[in-house]
């Protein structure tokens, strides 16, 4: 069985460990979302530059639809040509000097790509020559004026300890000593050593190791790991070591890191493409983080595009739910509830107003009931409808929820007296990533009350069901399922 994790905040970590989380920064920036960004601008910023010169140099309209393809065609080839030699990494963006040769290099090569397909089309027009040969300067400087500004705006964010990725080591003595000194000999990987996480005591693993303070335990580690926004768990055990790694790793899937299994020293010899580096340093990975990098920018559009288009479709069915509400019973029209969301973060969600206002329930004390006396007449249809949830695409908006996730839980929810974290092991995966207004378990039928332990464990199975098969198409596909799932729904009330 999965040991239980007693360590939920801050506030019960050792000192140690608290002070190594309040010197982190508390507003990092992911390097792998600032490459992305950086390919974006990039993008963007060439595309208008394109179009620009063909407003500027294209006498003929057949010459300013060549310019304006190109434009468009051009930028994508070399952006996507920089990311397949990794321009956009960040020891890339850090040290703009050593890459600048590729990416100019790539960019003449575009270039030459857009003259000889001219060419090959027997275009003759002076317009569309005078517009390549600017669109060429152009990017060159482009490329070397953001650049310079990009590295400066780094070596900033890096002084103040923003732009990092920041790890910790788990487990101790002399495996974690040689870790630690391999990849403190790569200054350019960007990875920040917070501590040392161990459950040993004894002199195999001493309260300093490398210059580094162990921190706790492992069960402290995934407190610690939520509260530092840690990415990157890196385990200093040998490979042989099964049992330990498995017992680890029932407790340190909860949380939304990379962990990697150092194969320094490893007598194991696999195909380099079963290893993934950290600077020069192999590891194995155990498992990775769900819906990040470009996953997550992805998701995040989709959030975007799709819930403001529902605010602006819904706004009426809201409207006139808010009028009810305030004609059926005296009191707001919201209702606010602490609900964990993201790596077991408590945020407060929205929900229009189902109960009298003197019988509401912050604290989730008291579950729902079938004819439950302190649901308003308005409160029982909006609740079988999920009206009330319809609020919720503020806080997705805000960045807080997502469209599609498992559902967030008061922070007090509990069935037959027991915290739901207590009835399944396991339970806080679900926090590896944002929570949804709908999700896999809603459309599957486990909504509403939950009277028996049976109902939790059915939902978090669905809950990691959907994290391990996250897609677009599959949040597509979850949203347009719920309408008629709600129609057919017997257990919300």
């Amino acid at each position: 069985m999965t040991p239980r994790l007693e360590i939920r905040s801050a506030d019960a970590l050792p000192e140690r460990a608290r002070l190594a989380a309040a010197r982190l920064s508390d507003r990092p920036i992911s390097p792998l979302v600032l490459g992305s960004g950086v390919w974006a601008v990039d993008l963007v910023a060439l595309i208008l530059l394109g179009v620009l010169l063909s407003l500027l140099t294209s006498a003929s309209p057949f010459a300013y639809r060549l310019a304006y393809l190109g434009a468009i065609a051009a930028p994508v080839f070399a952006t996507l040509l920089a990311r397949s030699q990794r321009g956009y990494d960040l020891a890339a963006l850090r040290d703009p000097v050593a890459a600048l040769a590729r990416l100019l290099l790539g960019w003449a090569l575009t270039m030459l790509l857009a003259a000889a397909v001219g060419f090959l089309l027997g275009v003759d027009s002076s317009g569309a020559r005078q517009w390549l040969v600017a669109y060429a300067i152009v990017g060159i400087v482009y490329f070397l004026v953001s650049r310079a500004f990009l590295a400066r705006l780094i070596a900033r964010w890096s002084r103040s300890g923003r732009l990092e990725r920041r790890a910790v080591i788990v487990g101790g003595g002399a495996d974690a000593a040689k870790l630690i000194e391999a990849l403190e000999r790569d200054p350019t990987s960007g990875i920040r050593i917070c501590g040392i996480f161990d459950d040993r005591a004894d002199a195999r693993s001493p309260d300093e190791i490398a210059g580094h303070a162990k921190l706790g335990t492992i069960a402290e580690l995934v407190a610690f790991a939520r509260v530092a926004r840690i990415d990157l768990l890196l385990v200093a055990f040998p490979t042989s070591a099964e049992e330990r790694l498995a017992g680890i790793l029932r407790q340190l899937f909860v949380l939304p890191a990379d962990i990697r299994l150092s194969a320094l020293g490893s007598r194991l010899r696999l195909a380099p493409r079963a290893y993934s580096y950290v600077g020069e340093v192999p590891f194995l990975d155990l498992l990775d983080r769900p819906i990040s990098g470009w996953d997550a920018l992805a998701k995040r559009c989709f959030d975007i595009v799709v819930g403001t288009l529902a605010l602006i479709l819904l706004s009426p069915l809201m409207f006139g739910a808010a009028i009810a509400i305030r004609l059926d019973s005296p009191g707001p029209i919201l209702f606010r509830q602490r609900r964990f969301g993201f790596n077991n973060e408590v945020i407060e969600v929205l929900k229009f107003r189902s109960m009298y206002h003197h019988l509401t329930d912050p604290t989730a004390k008291v579950a729902v009931t079938r004819d439950d006396p302190r649901v308003t007449r308005v409160g029982r249809f909006i609740r079988r409808s999920s009206i009330d949830e319809l609020p919720q695409l503020f806080n997705v908006l805000r960045g807080e929820l997502s469209l599609v996730g498992p559902r967030p839980h008061a922070v007090n929810a509990h069935t037959a007296d027991r915290l739901w974290e207590e009835v399944v092991d396991g339970y806080f995966a679900r926090h590896r990533v944002k929570p949804g207004i709908t999700g896999w378990a809603q459309i599957n039928g486990w909504r509403g009350e939950i009277d028996v332990p049976e109902k939790i464990q059915r939902r978090v199975e669905c809950d990691l069901h959907y994290i391990e098969r996250w897609s677009l198409l599959f949040d597509l596909y979850i949203i347009l399922v719920t309408p008629l799932r709600l129609i057919r729904s017997e257990n919300a009330y």
